[in-house]
């Protein structure tokens, strides 16, 4: 598609948005637990423009950004992390990373981690279109700026789950485990 019909599109949909009642975030299997992990990147600010190195395939260098994170809580067996993109033009946000098997004494991960093969002892889940491994940000040219929401949950026993699981299984998997959980916004948008 030429950029200039991918922007032409993009604007007409501009008010077109996932939304944020669909973030795992906000599941309710999830629960109420406390948002009591920090959950900081060194490249980007809470709600700041992420790096066009963080930015996916034919955008950036599609490396997931240095992360860092404190007050994981006693009692959790691992963390799982989940980036979500709630204004992608579509029913539900895009998945663009999910993380698991992070062990709870890990305190982040450095730049480009978040992939398989990578050497981390992590194990991915399938994200949008099958992608396994980090999704850089690449929201449709001219549809606005994106929030992409890294989420990151501490839960109190390993996930029976097996194979490469889709969103859906991890947060069944995560019913009623979560005992916390943290939040990260960084913002992407192609003109």
């Amino acid at each position: 598609m030429s950029a200039l019909l991918e922007r032409l599109l993009g604007r007409a949909l501009r008010r077109v948005r996932a939304g944020d009642r669909h973030l795992i975030w906000n599941d309710p299997r999830i629960g109420d637990a406390p948002a009591s992990i920090r959950l900081t990147s060194p490249t980007f600010a809470n709600g700041a423009a992420m790096p066009t190195r963080n930015a996916g395939e034919g955008v950036g260098d599609n490396l997931s950004p240095p992360l860092d994170w404190s007050e994981i809580p006693e009692g959790a067996a691992e963390l799982v992390l989940i980036v979500q993109d709630p204004d992608a033009p579509l029913v539900r946000p895009v998945v663009h990373l999910i993380a698991r098997k992070i062990a709870p004494d890990r305190r982040g991960v450095p730049e480009g981690a978040l992939s398989p093969g990578q050497g981390a002892a992590i194990a991915f889940g399938r994200g949008f279109l099958g992608r396994i491994g980090y999704a850089g940000p690449r929201p449709v040219r001219g549809h606005g700026p994106h929030r992409y929401v890294f989420q990151l949950f501490a839960v109190a026993r390993r996930l029976p789950l097996a194979g490469v699981p889709d969103l859906s299984q991890v947060s069944a998997a995560m019913a009623g485990s979560v005992l916390a959980r943290g939040k990260l916004v960084g913002i992407y948008e192609r003109l």
